[in-house]
């Protein structure tokens, strides 16, 4: 199971964790397995339990911070991003997948899958896209067929 470290009392040894639910769940730093990454709004994995108390998390892993991002396929180091811009573009309904840089989305497989209303010619959509313009002067266009882009710029926020 994922989580948060959301407190963390190092002189007493315990903390809790917000669990993938949004239930807080007692740890102690004996059932870390990398305790010296123990901090407030860490990442972890973790064995689901309870003990006299309650919820409780063991086998807990503290995730190292990455200095990559990975969407949609592409590996994205954090501190070479300029900047970020999410718009709308309208393109037409039956526009149809890259099939040479196709990356395969739930989005892009349930528009595929999806009975579709008869589409008229010329017929227009509005697309939702993030761009990504790095300090190397790349800029990475994704769209939501391709990402969740509303979770993508959270990650990108952090």
């Amino acid at each position: 199971m994922n989580g948060t470290i959301t407190t963390w009392f190092k002189d007493k040894g315990f903390g809790f964790i917000k669990d993938e639910n949004g239930e807080n769940r007692y740890f102690h730093v004996i059932k870390v397995a990398n305790p010296d990454l123990i901090k407030k709004d860490a990442a972890v994995t973790f064995e689901p339990g309870t003990n006299n108390k309650g919820l409780s998390a063991f086998a807990v892993k503290v995730l190292p911070e990455s200095k990559y991002i990975y969407i949609a396929g592409e590996r994205i180091k954090l501190t070479s991003i300029k900047s970020y811009v999410v718009f709308s573009e309208d393109v037409p309904v039956e526009s149809g997948i890259d099939k040479e840089n196709a990356v395969l989305s739930v989005g892009v497989l349930l528009n595929n899958i999806r009975p579709k209303a008869a589409a008229k010619a010329g017929e227009m959509r509005s697309l939702k896209k993030l761009a990504i313009t790095t300090f190397q002067g790349t800029t990475l266009i994704f769209s939501e067929d391709e990402i969740d882009v509303e979770a993508t710029v959270k990650m990108l926020k952090v």
